[in-house]
């Protein structure tokens, strides 16, 4: 088995960004992501999924380290300031390397 390193960029969010932050995702020329509903406690206090747009999502995004690099930035620029949202990157090793 031959695996390849790529980024894992994981963002917890708002899931009233959800359609703006896809939009922004395409446009960085990310694959493909995955999202999922998201609940827990930060410094924003503490959130659940019982609302649809009251509640939380984290957005998985598996790609190359300068996509990655270049939409957290963009992320950080353009809702950190006004959003609860944390990003994190991690190294992942992936079986089919053209997917990402």
């Amino acid at each position: 088995m031959q695996s390849h390193t790529r980024k894992l960029l994981t963002v917890v969010t708002e899931a009233a960004l959800e359609s703006t932050l896809v939009r922004d995702i395409d446009r960085l020329h990310a694959h493909g992501y995955t999202i999922t509903d998201a609940r827990g406690k930060g410094s924003r206090g503490t959130r659940n999924a019982g609302w649809e747009t009251n509640g939380n999502i984290r957005i998985e995004v598996v790609c190359d380290a300068a996509t990655a690099e270049e939409i957290a930035a963009h992320f950080q620029e353009h809702y950190y300031d006004n959003y609860a949202m944390i990003l994190f990157v991690s190294d992942v090793e992936v079986l089919r390397p053209e997917k990402f």
